[in-house]
């Protein structure tokens, strides 16, 4: 059987609690230890054994993760970042991205804790046009999350702090900032191959991580499984000093498995409106939206700081933007950089094409009842729920936000 059927006979059969399949093939039985245990594979799984001698894989990738020996493709798992490429190019479909929906399910079965779902600003429309954002809220607890809550007010959090940090950083002639912490890809890029220029990262962890750690903070003992298009996602939860803020990630195309399994019907499912985010944070999921947020914030709290931005997407085009600012002929003063072509809309496990995806987010944002973070009650009431009287005071006080570069 294809990798996929027996992903969705697995799933099926954990769901009802009936038996695993039986009378696998060696190489199928390799596909199940992955599919229950993923924790202890890489980012990216190898199916079967191949007989490649193009090395397409290895060529794809940026981060020199792969080499081929013998004609079998080897990744090194320190150095792979999730983004997919070699999985892209592989010309036999032997390899494919880790899959952690066996595990979720696991957690939503698991009745000793609640489980909630982090939903990335690039779900809009991913699950179909039925499946609005309230509906999809709806379809998670159906599917036993206790709740869900939007990435993208966090994010909203975080532009307030890169907002602040870039006001910072221009009272100095040289200065400059390199930004997108929501991009673990970009980031591993610049520490790894830039390092020279890493002191202008903001020391900010990703909305996601920022998600979890203050839904762990404010439901203790509570489980958390991040959503989104990406793998690279996977990768940034395990990294020993963002460990525990997220217990498991799960792509918005495992997701749709899991709704399959489920035989979710979003055309029948009640709304359940939640407004957590501004259109700030929803912005977040595509190229340029970080810049347009925290642009969009720098005008209201230091109209004489004049942000200018310069936005890269793709892994060519942020490494050429990178050289640019390393060797000091980069214009701009502010910049963005996206690992996926598009942003995060085009994350390599989305459900829909980026261009929609794209037109969707900026409607999601053009609809949001708040434009700015300054004005999200829902971050307001975070912010007094930890403990702090405003936002500025969370930012400075606070721990939660914050990582070494």
């Amino acid at each position: 059987m294809t990798f996929q059927e027996l992903h969705s006979q697995v799933l099926k059969a954990k769901k009802d609690n009936t038996p695993l399949p039986q009378g696998l093939t060696g190489e199928e039985q390799h596909q199940l230890d992955c599919l229950l245990r993923p924790d202890e594979y890489p980012l990216v799984w190898k199916l079967k054994d191949c007989d490649c001698t193009d090395g397409s894989c290895v060529s794809a990738c940026t981060f020199a993760a792969l080499e081929l020996k013998d004609g079998q493709a080897v990744l090194n798992p320190d150095k792979c970042t999730g983004c997919a490429k070699c999985i892209e190019a592989c010309k036999n479909n032997h390899l494919t991205f880790s899959h952690d929906s066996v595990k979720a399910l696991e957690l939503l079965k698991d009745d000793s804790a609640p489980v909630f779902a982090l939903t990335a600003p690039a779900f809009v429309g991913q699950f179909g046009s039925d499946a609005t954002p309230s509906r999809i809220r709806t379809a998670l607890k159906q599917i036993g999350f206790a709740g869900m809550i939007e990435v993208a007010a966090f994010a909203d959090i975080l532009t307030l702090k890169e907002a602040l940090e870039f006001r910072h950083n221009m009272e100095h002639p040289d200065g400059f900032q390199l930004t997108s912490c929501c991009c673990p890809a970009w980031i591993k890029l610049i520490r790894n191959d830039f390092d020279k220029i890493a002191g202008h990262l903001p020391a900010a962890v990703s909305p996601m991580i920022a998600c979890g750690r203050i839904v762990k903070q404010l439901h203790r003992g509570c489980r958390t499984i991040f959503i989104g298009p990406c793998l690279a996602k996977k990768a940034e939860a395990k990294e020993p000093e963002l460990s525990g803020a997220i217990d498991c990630v799960l792509t918005f195309e495992e997701l749709k498995y899991m709704f399959e399994v489920f035989q979710t019907d979003f055309s029948t499912i009640e709304e359940e409106t939640k407004e957590h985010s501004a259109a700030a944070g929803r912005l977040y999921a595509r190229t340029g939206g970080v810049s347009q947020a925290v642009a969009d914030c720098v005008a209201n709290i230091a109209p004489d700081c004049h942000l200018e931005p310069v936005c890269a997407n793709g892994v060519a085009s942020c490494k050429a933007l990178l050289e640019e600012i390393l060797c000091g002929t980069a214009s701009g003063n502010f910049f963005e950089g996206m690992a996926c072509d598009g942003g995060c809309v085009g994350g390599p496990r989305g459900n829909i094409p980026v261009e929609k995806a794209t037109e969707l987010v900026n409607e999601y944002a053009a609809a949001a009842p708040y434009q700015t973070p300054a004005e999200n009650p829902y971050v307001i009431d975070l912010i007094h729920r930890l403990g702090f009287y405003t936002i500025e005071e969370f930012l400075k006080s606070s721990d939660i936000l914050t990582r070494s570069l």
